[in-house]
């Protein structure tokens, strides 16, 4: 098995296939990155991982998951302007936490230069939203780069980050999910350590770090000067890329992933306007401008390629930002050429796959494409008809993992609840209990939203109590606000923290209430002392497992006044298993369903729905032995108490 921790830290040029997250990782360790900092969350992950892999007395960049995306663009920030090269990365939505220092930035003089890596995410694979966090560069005047795969990535980032370096300031790379985890041979340049200058560099008497009135012209003055002098070196830079046909025609400006996918389906459209099969196709095949910067984007050539083209057609995931740039910059030329972007609500959702590229260039040429070249699943102009072949197939729901402490938590307290009551969900894996049969959580907003949500629900109602759920991880992240605000204004909510000792749905990573950090061993923070030192004095704390005591705390929670906490404790159990399984002498354990005493109650497949229970066609109930862990936690869940231990326990292979 290949170390590759060792491979990424070569110092030799070498080939290996890697994905996107992985290609980024060695960038870094080319660019000269000092300073990494994250917070845990899809699409970006697998860049830690990598980090993590190389040897930690070889690795020539600290690192550190950050309490949320603010703190970790905050440290990052720190550690530029003492002269080291930083990254912060993290995915969509954590922009929106990290903004409020974000927007700053660019108005700063940052010596040692700055990246902030986004895992945007078309299509909200792994996200609340597919939010265009393009708009934040337009906003806060920070330069945005985009490239269109893994490879592309890798060089990207080595030019942006000498370009941050150069100017003293900070860049976006914004990555896409599918830029993340799309594997791709790379050929890696050697790499020649400097020796590392740790010198401070931060001068304390600058005075353009302190954004007051005085000075926030300057600054947003030397922000847009810095957008212009990066328009005018674009052309050098090399982060464009024109596909010339000979099509005077027409012509596609795209940016991004969708550049691979636009790529992928012109090859049913040959050069001469013959398809491969060399049968007419009735067009030629277009040219394609792809645009790599993309804020600013290099307007000469882009009005040399309107210039030089009848009709052209803009392809981006998401937002029509770039189709308004140009249309506007087409307007004021008084360029004649034809330009269309997005027709319809449906181009601007998801993810350009090539099948949906397909869709949207034969709706706006629908010569283009032979009918042959068009698969039935995707007829011309109908770009819905990915989502219906979607729908056709047969349901896979998500849900959680065989044994889940939330899960015994979610049927306990559902017990103690009235049918009016109202729940609130936050994010992470705990989200799941919002599904059927638990429907524990009927609102879901933000990160740490839950019990200022429950707050507000709680306002003028004497007779629904609200009860709201976080994770430990998301405690931390940005649940203490909230919790602040119940507990100084008395509102009447039930807290439950679910607490999974891991950040769970993005890989497991630690979390101030671990004891761990990147780095190894730290200080632990107990989530109970965190409660009682911002003022909470009703707290309890169960096994997630012990279903019965659960749902009696959570009766006498509901029936006190004031703000209270349940701390529902129980490991998770796909990190504990794993971990097991790495121990001498562990035995898999299993349970079984005894069918005397089994009376055909399907509490266990109905309402406590673990997936290893399947009903049979005949009304039986059996174990899947491959995904049952035997935790025991569902035994208390059977009237008939016909879920037994299975004997012996089978060795594990």
């Amino acid at each position: 098995m290949k170390d590759m921790g060792r491979i990424l830290l070569g110092h030799e040029a070498f080939d290996e296939l890697v994905i996107g997250n992985t290609a980024i990782a060695r960038a870094m360790v080319e660019s000269g990155v000092r300073v990494v900092t994250s917070y845990p969350g899809s699409p970006t992950p697998e860049i830690a991982e990598a980090i993590r892999s190389m040897p930690a007395d070889e690795r020539p960049m600290y690192f550190e998951f950050s309490t949320n995306e603010k703190v970790a663009t905050e440290v990052a920030f720190g550690a530029a302007l003492n002269g080291r090269l930083s990254v912060v990365f993290f995915k969509s939505v954590g922009l929106n936490v990290a903004a409020d220092s974000f927007v700053q930035l660019p108005l700063m003089d940052i010596p040692g230069g700055m990246v902030v890596l986004l895992g945007d995410d078309p299509g909200a694979n792994s996200s609340q939203n597919e939010q265009d966090n393009r708009h934040y560069a337009r906003m806060s005047y920070c330069p945005l780069f985009e490239p269109s795969g893994a490879a592309d990535a890798y060089r990207m980032f080595k030019k942006a980050a000498a370009l941050a370096r150069e100017l003293r300031t900070v860049v976006i790379l914004r990555m896409t999910t599918h830029v993340c985890h799309a594997k791709e041979k790379i050929h890696f340049d050697s790499w020649n350590p400097a020796p590392p200058d740790d010198e401070p560099l931060f001068d304390p008497d600058y005075t353009n770090y302190i954004p007051l009135a005085a000075t926030v012209f300057p600054m947003k003055r030397r922000a847009l000067e810095r957008l212009a002098a990066i328009e005018a070196r674009l052309p050098s830079l090399g982060f464009d890329e024109l596909v010339d046909n000979g099509n005077g025609q027409r012509g596609v400006i795209v940016a991004g992933l969708p550049f691979a996918s636009v790529m992928d389906v012109l090859d049913d459209v040959a050069l001469g306007g013959n398809t491969p099969g060399n049968e007419p196709s009735g067009a030629r095949r277009p040219d394609v401008l792809r645009l790599g910067a993309v804020y600013p984007f290099d307007r000469a050539a882009v009005r040399s390629f309107l210039q030089t083209h009848d009709e052209v057609k803009i392809v981006e995931e998401l937002d029509p930002i770039l189709e308004g740039d140009i249309k506007a910059l087409a307007f004021d030329a008084g360029l004649r050429c034809r330009i269309t972007g997005k027709r319809d609500i449906d181009e601007t959702m998801g993810e350009c796959s090539p099948a949906k590229a397909r869709a949207v260039l034969a709706a706006a040429w629908p010569d283009l494409f032979p009918a042959a070249a068009i698969p039935s699943a995707a007829p011309v102009g109908a770009i819905g008809s990915v989502a219906a072949a979607i729908a056709a197939l047969p349901p896979r729901p998500a849900q959680m993992c065989p044994g889940c402490g939330h899960r015994s938590a979610f049927h306990a307290i559902k017990k103690a609840l009235a049918s009016g009551d109202i729940t609130i969900a936050d994010i992470g894996c705990h989200t799941l209990g919002s599904l059927p049969p638990y429907n524990m959580g009927r609102v879901l907003l933000s990160m740490g939203h839950a019990t200022s949500t429950a707050a507000g629900l709680s306002v003028f109602n004497d007779t629904r109590r609200a009860v709201c759920f976080m994770g430990d991880s998301t405690f931390f992240h940005a649940g203490l606000p909230g919790i602040v605000n119940a507990v100084y204004n008395g509102h009447r909510v039930l807290l439950v923290v679910m607490q999974n000792g891991t950040t769970a749905m993005t890989g497991h990573q630690d979390h101030p209430g671990t004891g761990r950090n990147f780095s190894g061993d730290a200080g632990k923070i107990s989530i109970r002392a965190a409660l009682e030192g911002l003022g909470v004095s009703n707290i309890r704390e169960v096994d997630a497992y012990q279903q019965a005591a659960l749902t009696a705390m959570t009766r006498e929670a509901l029936e006190e006044p004031g703000f209270k906490v349940i701390i529902a404790t129980h490991p998770c159990m796909l990190k504990f298993i794993r971990e097991a399984r790495r121990k001498p002498g562990w035995s898999a354990r299993r349970v079984r369903i005894d069918q005397e005493t089994c009376e055909r109650i399907h509490e266990c497949v109905e309402h406590f729905a673990c997936p290893t229970f399947q009903r049979e066609a005949d009304g039986t109930v059996t174990v899947n032995p491959d995904l049952c862990i035997g935790d025991l936690s569902c035994r208390q869940t059977c009237p008939a108490a016909a879920i037994v231990p299975e004997s012996p326990a089978r060795s594990a292979t």
